[in-house]
């Protein structure tokens, strides 16, 4: 069984990460979404408010999984016994930081563990968590850049 891990801190969850996860999980038969708690970060939402809206969205996809995680990538991967790990890539400056993070976690990994790098797919690649929350905090539309279901839940915290 190939288990995927798709890592990232979805604060909030976007479009583009929406359309990552709906083509990872067809690379696999179970994707974990990995929500990683840093503790460096101001979030808009929780790691647990980030969850039940990934799974709200994520409902229809039967072989996808929400956890949150905190620490380094590949101890939660050799303590859950990932496969593969997919990335996200919106331009070469996504690649070359993604890259150097490859590399130095194949060297952590404990077993055979496959970095999978996504094209993001060009309608979503200007979209960033940060860019969408800050439109949003200034009061600019950002429909169409965020799941229906995400803006709700983010309109109702505002309120």
């Amino acid at each position: 069984m190939t288990r995927g891990l798709y890592a990232g801190s979805f604060d909030p969850m976007t479009c583009g990460h929406e359309d990552m996860i709906v083509r990872a999980a067809n690379l696999c038969d179970e994707l974990v979404v990995g929500i990683i708690e840093n503790p460096s970060k101001k979030p808009m939402f929780t790691a647990d408010e980030r969850k039940v809206m990934i799974e709200k969205v994520c409902s229809g996809i039967p072989n996808v999984k929400v956890d949150c995680f905190s620490g380094l990538l590949a101890d939660y991967v050799n303590e859950n016994g990932f496969s593969m790990v997919i990335r996200g890539l919106r331009s070469n400056t996504d690649f070359e930081y993604e890259l150097s993070m490859a590399q130095i976690n194949a060297r952590l990994y404990r077993d055979n563990v496959e970095t999978v790098f996504l094209m993001t797919d060009p309608h979503y690649s200007f979209i960033s968590s940060s860019m969408a929350k800050e439109v949003f905090t200034l009061g600019g539309s950002i429909e169409g850049l965020v799941p229906d279901e995400i803006l709700k839940t983010m309109k109702n915290k505002c309120r």
